[in-house]
């Protein structure tokens, strides 16, 4: 099993390419399912993500080709062989779920398997449900598989909000009530650019959407959709990430492709704790202030509030801030699982529930670790980047699902870390 071994104590400089974000490409590659046109998209990252999700479309009988070196995806779904979503695939990634609206609403019929992913909690898909019952959906749970069936004629537009505000439920709402009949109105809807980026792909397929990036989203449903070429967004929560590298151990870094809107909560905390963030013409350049980084209190919330997948990255930085800081996350449960390896750093961590108490430390210690979900794994290397000594970060499979060449993009700003045993892509 591959590890990711860091010599911490070095100012980074340079720059670092933004991907395109995952949970966008991973939103817009289901989208295939909803056309028998060709759909393209562009800026794509190359993760195990996308991997697992070509391979459950093709399962499916779409055609998927990577293209340019895998930042093109060319795919095509004019001739469906299956309506379902092996447990074998969809076990691998939580996003598989994202399948079921669309075959729901092209096909009047799917079975999908409950999904996985990280172990950060239940997650459960009862809000994806709810939307597509709302539309006249037949559903059967039975077999660890859910059973969908249509009404006679399709699915129909109706008004249904959401109890509590779910990107993956606003997401496969939207992907059906593009071909429901008539018209859907969808209350405490996600906010977050990736939805945004899936209402313009849509859009661009002939789609009827208004309302994106707002509360409430209104979909007149349309008999067929078409072909389209589509760009995915930069990835907020990468971006976010390396931002966080020249303020955890100094320097100065340009993240190619960043945009403030993208992470602007986010760069509130970081001016509050004595980081700096300017926009380029290319992008967003990060330095730390004079000093010490100054402890802040975060939350997660909803966008545009602080990221929930941004929260073991900025804990890692609060770890040698100087005084204490809470960390309160309200998105996802039991996602503190990385506090207990920053602790064996030299970290100061106390966890009570939904709640982390930060008290600085001047220094971290290298140490080995375990990185127990994706955004913990790059949270614990952020943290080997600041410590003295050398800090071997175990379990890194979960890093490939979540960030492409972490290992290129650090070391090219200076960073000693290298990845060991197997030989992958990332090298």
């Amino acid at each position: 099993m591959d590890q990711i071994i860091v010599r911490g104590g070095g100012a980074l400089h340079g720059e670092i390419p933004i991907a395109g974000a995952k949970n966008a490409c991973l939103t817009l590659m289901p989208l295939t399912l909803l056309t028998d046109q060709p759909l393209t998209l562009t800026n794509a990252p190359r993760l195990s993500d996308i991997r697992t999700m070509t391979s459950l479309l093709q399962s499916l009988g779409s055609e998927v080709v990577s293209l340019q070196d895998g930042q093109v995806l060319a795919m095509s779904s004019h001739d469906l062989t299956s309506q379902k979503a092996d447990y074998d695939i969809v076990r691998k990634m939580r996003a598989s779920i994202l399948v079921l609206g669309p075959l729901l609403a092209r096909y009047g019929h799917a079975v999908v398997s409950l999904p996985g992913g990280c172990a950060i909690g239940a997650r459960p898909v009862d809000l994806h449900l709810k939307s597509l019952e709302a539309m006249g959906a037949e559903l059967d749970l039975r077999d660890g598989y859910v059973f969908a069936k249509a009404p006679a004629g399709g699915l129909r537009g109706a008004a249904h909000g959401f109890p509590i505000v779910s990107v993956g439920a606003t997401e496969n709402a939207l992907m059906a009530a593009a071909l429901a009949q008539g018209t859907t109105v969808l209350k405490n809807v996600a906010r977050e650019p990736e939805i945004v980026d899936l209402a313009q792909c849509l859009r661009r397929m002939g789609a009827r959407i208004e309302g994106e990036g707002t509360s409430t989203m209104t979909i007149e449903g349309v008999t067929q959709l078409n072909g389209a070429t589509h760009p995915v967004v930069t990835d907020r929560i990468e971006l976010g990430t390396y931002m966080l590298a020249p303020a955890i151990c100094g320097g100065e870094v340009e993240c190619l492709g960043g945009r403030i809107d993208l992470v602007a909560t986010f760069c509130e905390k970081l001016d509050e704790a004595g980081v700096d963030v300017v926009e380029t013409e290319r992008g967003l350049k990060v330095s730390r202030k004079n000093g010490r980084i100054r402890a802040v209190d975060v939350v997660t919330e909803p966008f545009p509030g602080f990221p929930t997948d941004l929260q073991a990255q900025m804990m890692a930085l609060m770890c040698t801030a100087d005084g204490t800081s809470v960390l309160e996350e309200r998105i996802v449960e039991n996602r503190f699982m990385h506090a207990p390896e920053l602790t064996r750093m030299g970290a100061r961590i106390e966890v009570h529930g939904g709640h982390a108490t930060v008290h600085g430390v001047e220094k971290l210690r290298g140490a080995p670790v375990m990185a127990t979900d994706l955004r913990a794994s790059v949270g614990l290397i952020l943290a080997g980047l600041a410590a003295e000594g050398e800090t071997i970060v175990g379990r890194v499979y979960h890093l490939d699902r979540g960030y492409e060449k972490v290992v290129r993009k650090l070391r090219g700003v200076g960073a000693r870390i290298e990845r060991i045993k197997e030989v992958t892509s990332d090298e």
